[in-house]
């Protein structure tokens, strides 16, 4: 489709004045008026015979496989224009589908053997993403005229939890681990599960001292134990309302579903069972916890399977029916997030209940907004009574929080940036001091 340009427009705006003028001045001239906009079609209609033909311009999309939420991905788009010897400039644009950053048009230089051209895609929410066609667009070389096009392509794909950040991340803290050696003391001398023997040494503890094993070879021996396998871990996501609401440009649900994954791949790495649920008004799925790296493949895809829903959490069925579908004690960690005190008074209520069978940890994330209305200088009253309303809501998360620390509930109050590395170092402490 070819269409007159801003510019053409614009200079087809000064033939009404222009012949008004002539008329008045030149009445037996007035057809000296219709020169001006012949001039302009003639100049258009050679714009048009010398602009990229519409009929040599071919394209290829090719588009990544997968898609990571909050993380950039190109579409490769490849335009061509065979037999055409003069380079022309072309704006590609993607129609998508899906919830993603606003496509941006891209314009590059094409010339006959054509030209490769990047196109950013920047998903924000798991689910599937539609390529729905790509237009291009150009203009002739007096920029009258601009010819569009219209290319379907129909295509569908999957957006998932950003994987690899998840995999860089974790191999970045097993390799701290092991070039301090915090790994392998972690795993040894630090739990109740017997390792083996070894002589003692001036400053070892005197519980660790093995008497019978001492007496028989005649040497003081102790006991090297190591921190037990085989633990439980379930990771339960709230899916409601309140996290939904997105936290610098990504979705809470999506920043614990991240975090949920950093700690699931290093408890399977330790030898833990890895289970999970998701719950919101009712309780929606749950994963049996199992044993193995292949685990992980079927974590990913349930945590993929968890829909956005807007509706309140009802944190009492959804814990007791977790608590039922329990059969072994566990480290229940659980990624929520709460607002007045009457949805809090019910959330402590049911972590207690959780606490006297299982360890829990309890994590939500902190809201920047909040902390910025507070600590905002106050130079208006209106920005004054922002700031202690922002106040009163963070003194009551506060509360909350230090409610659940009393019954024997692990709290994590972090920054989204923070919540992998705060929980899994809560994870090891949990681990090293034996509470399961």
């Amino acid at each position: 489709m070819t269409v007159p340009t801003k510019r053409a427009a614009i200079l087809f705006s000064f033939s009404a004045p222009l012949a008004l003028l002539i008329v008045s001045l030149w009445r037996d001239l007035w057809y000296v008026s219709l020169c001006y906009p012949s001039a302009l079609l003639a100049l258009m209609a050679a714009d048009v015979v010398s602009a990229l033909p519409l009929r040599l311009v071919s394209v290829d999309l090719r588009s990544p496989a997968l898609l990571y939420v909050g993380r950039a991905e190109t579409a490769l788009l490849e335009v061509r224009a065979d037999g055409f010897g003069r380079p022309a400039e072309v704006a590609c644009l993607l129609e998508q589908t899906g919830d993603a950053d606003r496509p941006a048009p891209v314009t590059r230089t094409v010339l006959g053997a054509g030209a490769v051209i990047s196109l950013p895609i920047v998903p924000r929410r798991r689910g599937r993403f539609a390529i729905d066609a790509v237009w291009l667009r150009w203009r002739g070389p007096l920029g009258l005229v601009e010819t569009r096009m219209r290319q379907p392509v129909g295509r569908v794909i999957d957006v998932l939890p950003d994987i690899k950040r998840i995999h860089d991340e974790v191999i970045q803290f097993f390799s701290r681990d092991a070039e301090y050696g915090v790994k392998s003391q972690a795993m040894k001398g630090e739990g109740t599960e017997f390792e083996d023997l070894c002589e003692y040494d001036p400053g070892m503890d005197h519980r660790r001292i093995d008497w019978k094993h001492s007496a028989r070879h005649r040497k003081i021996l102790c006991k090297n134990f190591r921190q037990e396998r085989n633990h439980h871990i379930v990771i339960g996501f709230d899916t409601g309302r309140l996290m939904i609401e997105p936290l610098g440009g990504v979705a809470k649900l999506d920043r614990a579903i991240r975090a949920g994954l950093v700690l699931g791949w290093v408890a399977l790495r330790n030898g833990d069972f890895l289970g999970g649920c998701g719950f919101d008004v009712r309780f929606r799925s749950f994963i049996k916890p199992g044993r193995g790296m292949h685990q992980f493949a079927r974590f990913q895809g349930f945590t993929a399977d968890l829909a956005y829903r807007a509706e309140e959490t009802n944190f009492t069925l959804g814990l007791a029916e977790l608590n039922s579908r329990l059969a072994h004690r566990a480290l229940v960690v659980l990624f929520t997030e709460f607002v007045d005190m009457i949805q809090a008074e019910l959330l402590v209520e049911s972590l207690g209940w959780m606490t006297r069978r299982h360890a829990v940890i309890f994590v939500t994330m902190r809201d920047p907004f909040l902390e910025g209305l507070r600590d905002e200088r106050p130079g208006s009253f209106l920005r004054a009574a922002k700031a202690v309303i922002a106040d009163d809501f963070l003194n009551e998360r506060s509360v909350v929080l230090e409610r659940a620390a009393r019954l024997g509930v692990h709290c994590i109050d972090t920054s989204a940036e923070g919540m992998s590395a705060a929980l899994l170092n809560r994870y090891l402490m949990i681990k090293a001091r034996s509470l399961l």
